[in-house]
């Protein structure tokens, strides 16, 4: 049984939702080895440090860490993993971003099954894959969308402000991060001040923007319907 499993790529498995992370298992364990499934980002690091799979199939939103992020991280230690970002968004800043790491797949959670090994496949013989969803025109400017998407902000200013805008105390977040509260201050009002945020609530919607954070298309349409 180890043979046969070694026989065929591994795979590690991120998302935050338990019915789609099994489905994800039920599906690859088909053509591959799944050796893991994960629910947030930090423990993508961890688990893809210590399994180094073939290939990770990252969900980007994901609680604690970014799969984007997370990502980024991964490749620093463990270079030759290969990637394949699942998203609900249809973002080009955000696809730019994601393909900036070079040799990644990028798909849609609405796209088909078959699309998902398609990218799998792409990415295990060091190909980019990017979901025909997203037009061709969208890639005109890409180089000024990565930069918009990440715009100035440091790795740990991204951990504190996703961790802040999913809900977290400032001592929950040093508790994580391992720092302490007076750091998570002095990064809040430092992104603060650099990008001109009023309150608590434009740190969340910069969050949101930044792509560290997502919400249900209801949740985001319903000021639109109410005004």
């Amino acid at each position: 049984m180890g043979r046969e499993d070694r026989s065929r790529p591994h795979i590690l498995i991120a998302d935050d939702h338990a019915i789609l992370a099994e489905a994800l298992r039920v599906l690859l364990e088909k053509t591959y080895a799944v050796v893991g499934v994960v629910a947030n980002g930090r423990a993508l690091v961890s688990e893809a440090t210590r399994l180094k799979p073939d290939v990770m199939v990252v969900d980007i939103a994901m609680p604690l860490l970014n799969g984007l992020d997370a990502a980024r991280r991964v490749r620093e230690l463990v270079p030759n993993i290969k990637i394949v970002f699942l998203t609900m968004k249809d973002d080009p800043n955000l696809a730019a971003a994601a393909l900036e790491l070079g040799g990644v797949g990028f798909v849609l959670k609405l796209s088909a099954a078959q699309e998902l090994l398609t990218a799998i496949d792409c990415v295990l013989r060091n190909e980019p894959y990017l979901t025909p969803r997203l037009r061709s025109e969208d890639w005109v400017a890409h180089q000024a969308r990565v930069r918009q998407f990440s715009k100035a902000l440091t790795a740990r200013q991204r951990d504190i402000v996703q961790l802040f805008a999913e809900g977290n105390s400032n001592n929950k977040i040093a508790g994580h991060l391992n720092v302490s509260e007076k750091t998570v201050e002095f990064h809040k009002y430092h992104v603060m001040q650099s990008f001109c945020l009023k309150s608590n609530a434009d740190l969340v919607l910069f969050a949101l923007k930044q792509g560290l954070i997502s919400m249900p298309a209801e949740i985001l349409q319903f000021p639109a319907k109410a005004s």
